[in-house]
């Protein structure tokens, strides 16, 4: 399978990577702290922020300020989508405690993509995504479903947040939270092509990359590098640019 595409603009958070700048440097420079102070949400109404659980506040705000190039359609990714929140829900049920009603409300996967539609007021089409760690790669087939069907400009945001202690034994997970969000176009400046793995064994998450998908992208891409490779479960991904 190959595809191609063009990315018209782009925004991103992640502990200590707020503007483009730091994140063209990141792309370059030595390994991030990833224990720096998480950038504040701008463009979100206070009291709505205040009900959204972290990553659910960058992924919107990364939404929010790609939503002024008017996107056709929306993909949202995330790996865990809301899993501290269902944690927290699981942990007070195991206590015998109630159960908050803001978290039973915004537990679900599509909570953040919901939230954009109405602070953004943009009523998109938007798919939302859980696909394991290959989230990134599998979201680009939708937007690539997208454009097919006739969208001109769609607008892809993969995110994911902290996962709490009692999932560390199972998930291998370096960043805090992030958000990075792509405005894609039909084109030809990146082409994709899908590598099948011989054997055909699936990895683990320790045999993965350290990164998630979105974020190693940036980094090859922002630091435009020809041609690299994306590590995925049963398919690594080549790029070109």
């Amino acid at each position: 399978m190959t595809y191609s595409f063009n990315i018209l603009s782009w925004c991103a958070l992640a502990p200590g990577l707020t503007t483009p700048e730091q994140w063209l440097a990141w792309s370059t420079g030595p390994n991030t702290d990833w224990s720096e102070p998480l950038p504040k949400a701008q463009r979100i109404p206070m009291m709505t922020a205040r009900r959204m659980s972290i990553p659910s506040q960058l992924s919107v705000e990364v939404g929010l300020t790609l939503l002024e190039e008017q996107p056709d359609a929306a993909v949202f990714i995330s790996r865990h989508g809301e899993l501290e929140r269902t944690y927290k829900i699981i942990a007070d049920l195991c206590q015998h405690q109630d159960i908050s009603p803001t978290d039973f409300a915004m537990s679900v996967h599509n909570t953040a993509s919901g939230l954009l539609t109405i602070s953004g007021k943009a009523p998109l089409p938007i798919s939302s995504i859980a696909a394991g760690a290959d989230g990134f790669q599998q979201g680009m087939l939708e937007v690539q479903g997208m454009l097919a069907n006739g969208a001109q400009k769609v607008l892809l945001v993969d995110f994911d947040g902290a996962i709490p202690q009692a999932y560390h034994a199972q998930i291998c997970h370096q960043i805090p939270a992030y958000a990075v969000g792509l405005l894609i176009a039909p084109g030809n400046q990146l082409q994709c092509h899908q590598l099948s793995k011989t054997p055909c064994l699936p990895l683990s998450d320790t045999e993965s990359s350290e990164l998630p998908q979105s974020i190693d992208f940036m980094r090859h891409w922002l630091a435009k590098a020809p041609q690299f490779t994306l590590k995925g479960t049963r398919s690594d991904w080549q790029w070109r640019q």
